[in-house]
């Protein structure tokens, strides 16, 4: 059995232990191992070795920091599934914890989380900076406030454990000279000289004292152990003066350390295995520093059923252990599934901003899930670490050259948009509103077609546009509220000479009236343009003259002419330009339409005049040539229409 035995171990500074029989008879079994049999019973042997030092190794570490027995209270959480909020505030919580050492592993485990995902945000922040940045001189800086609170709390961690250290590290040198004192003193007991009362008080006041005296360092406790109970049981053997007393000792060492593996006989059907291993730890600490050996005729037995039931805990736990690697390895198709979609998107060309946000967006949701994918294989940790920030950066870097382009496109737009500031300007003040009305509606029209500018830009420009256009709008206003007051009156002048318009009587003279006509005309057109809302009027004068048209015995073309050009006159006083050059379009079609039908009537009219058997024009082509007339003689007026129009424009 390890600790019962194997005294013949070197301590840190290479003194050997007393070598006992038993010792040198496992090493001559050692050295005379041969046949298959006992190769495997090797094997066995270090199947349960493995098991003993997995026990022996978690004791040792905390026997020389006893707070680190409380880390098992505490749950090992998955931490890089956690955001990095989470991980600040479960710091925060950890480090209130008096023994700080049982937080040690969780503390250290969420640093090396926050610091991954933060350093990946900082590489995120600095390549968006490089993007972006207009001065070459201008250094990347990015404060964040969860970094402050986390250095913060971890320097409070930090400051606790450093102080745990100092006070650790002044009593366990003590604490080993102590425990080695003790067991020189238990070498000398071994004195048949002595009184045996004064022997065993003595023995128990040194089993007292090596309960007492506290942590030791770790890399010393298996040598000191052994030594120690290598020399209790050595003296219990030797103590043949009270067989009875020793006996007992031995019975009532026997019946706990039976009751310790009956104990582990149920742990081993726990179904809590990390349960189970931990409460398997503080029972081998038990049998180890606090009950006494058994005679040697139970001694190979009970040891061997408790290391057996031992084995069977630590291969359920190695089994356990599979099970987690084989999560880790779930864990990394994920990781390596999503790593491969963010390739992906880091080669689809999309071509707006717009399509480039959902990207963004796919791509952090991926992120997330892949720092909530949870842990990966150790060996492989860094690698897919690796392969992730390369995916991300390449994503970035995409992206980047994207905004780039766009960056180049609003540079452009800039300088377009401020030609339309400084025109805007320019015409702002002007008073000659009704050329520079259109204009300015122009260059709004313009400013509406142009994309966006950099940001950093787009208010200011915005409103030095805004305010040049609302100063000149503004004075337009003013300008027709003045006009306002006049069209009122022009209109109320027309209204009372419809009255005077409708009692004109024609004399008969065709000269007389057609020139009285021209008259009442110049007189309408005097009293200057009538409110918008109320232009209406203009149709009932122009109603009262087409019936005087009509008692005159005016040609239709003279008659339509007329009336053309007194709406020429309406159109050119509301100087709208745009309502001129649709007029121009509107007579541009009727002349081709008219051509049309012109040029569609002449080959209709062909094809009766080639027939062998017309000996005269009959009542069809007659009717055809007449309606060629008419055509022809509406050509006439459209085209002097548009000859009259175009007058109107050179002017």
């Amino acid at each position: 059995m390890l600790e019962e035995k194997n005294d013949n171990l070197q301590d840190a500074d290479g003194k050997v232990g007393i070598e006992t029989t038993d010792s040198i008879q496992e090493n001559a079994i050692d050295e005379t191992l041969a046949t298959e049999t006992e190769t495997k019973a090797v094997a066995e042997e270090d199947n349960h070795q493995d098991a003993l030092d997995a026990i022996t190794n978690s004791n040792a570490e905390e026997s020389e920091d006893e707070t680190l027995k409380e880390r098992h209270d505490i749950p090992m959480q998955d931490y890089d599934t956690f955001s990095l909020d989470a991980l600040v505030d479960e710091l925060r919580k950890l480090i209130q914890t008096d023994k700080v050492m049982s937080v040690k592993d969780h503390i250290e485990e969420i640093k090396k989380s926050f610091l991954l995902q933060y350093n990946h945000l900082i590489e995120e922040k600095r390549e968006e900076f490089n993007a972006s940045k207009q001065d070459p001189n201008e250094e990347f800086e990015y404060h964040s406030p969860l970094k402050s609170k986390f250095d913060e709390y971890y320097n409070v961690f930090r400051e606790k454990r450093n102080a745990h250290f100092k006070h650790l590290q002044s009593n366990l040198k003590t604490n080993l000279e102590t425990r080695l004192a003790i067991v020189e003193e238990l070498k000398e007991l071994i004195n048949p000289q002595e009184n045996i009362k004064d022997t065993l008080k003595h023995f128990n006041d040194l089993r007292e004292r090596w309960k007492n005296a506290g942590a030791i360092p770790k890399d010393k406790y298996n040598h000191v152990w052994n030594n120690y109970h290598f020399h209790v049981e050595n003296f219990y053997d030797y103590l043949h003066l009270d067989r009875e007393a020793r006996d007992l000792d031995f019975k009532y060492n026997l019946e706990q350390k039976q009751k310790i593996i009956a104990r582990v006989e149920e742990l081993a059907n726990e179904t809590d295995i990390s349960k189970a291993f931990r409460e398997l730890q503080d029972l081998h600490r038990i049998w180890k520093e606090d009950i006494g050996p058994v005679s040697k005729e139970h001694r190979d037995e009970i040891w061997n059923k408790f290391s057996e039931l031992t084995k069977k805990i630590h291969d359920k736990r190695e089994l356990l252990f599979e099970s987690q690697r084989a999560n880790e390895q779930k864990n990394l198709e994920i990781k390596k599934e999503i790593i491969g979609k963010i390739e992906v998107l880091g080669t689809e060309k999309v071509n707006s901003h717009s399509q480039w946000l959902v990207q963004i967006q796919k791509v952090e949701a991926l992120r997330n899930e892949f720092f909530a994918a949870g842990k990966v294989p150790s060996d492989v940790n860094e690698e897919t670490w690796s392969a992730f920030k390369t995916a991300v950066r390449n994503f970035n870097a995409f992206k980047n050259s994207f905004y780039k382009d766009i960056k180049k496109d609003q540079n452009d737009n800039l300088n377009k948009k401020m030609a339309l500031v400084a025109k805007a300007k320019e015409l702002q003040e002007s008073t000659d509103f009704g050329s520079t009305t259109p204009i300015m509606k122009q260059i709004q029209e313009e400013w509406k077609q142009i994309g966006h500018v950099p940001k950093k830009y787009s208010d200011k420009i915005w409103k030095e546009f805004k305010d040049a256009c609302n100063h000149y709008f503004d004075k337009l206003k003013e300008h027709k509220s003045e006009e306002n007051q006049d069209e009122v009156a022009a209109f109320d002048n027309k209204k009372a000479y419809l009255d005077i318009l409708r009692a004109y009587q024609l004399t008969g003279d065709h000269k007389t009236d057609l020139d009285a006509i021209k008259q009442h005309i110049e007189i309408w057109k005097g009293y200057g343009k009538v409110p918008f809302s109320r232009r209406h009027i203009e149709g009932k004068f122009n109603k009262i003259l087409d019936a005087l048209f009509e008692k005159l015995s005016l040609s239709k073309k003279e008659s339509e002419m007329m009336r053309f050009s007194n709406r020429l006159d309406t159109l050119s006083e509301s100087n709208d330009t745009r309502k001129l050059d649709n007029e121009k379009i509107f007579i541009m079609r009727k002349i081709e339409e008219v051509q049309n039908e012109i040029f569609q009537l002449e080959n209709n009219i062909q094809f009766f005049t080639n027939t062998k058997n017309a000996k005269k024009e009959n009542s069809i082509v007659l009717e055809v040539r007449k309606n060629i007339a008419i055509h022809k003689e509406s050509l006439e007026v459209w085209k002097d229409k548009l000859k009259q129009l175009r007058n109107l424009n050179q002017e």
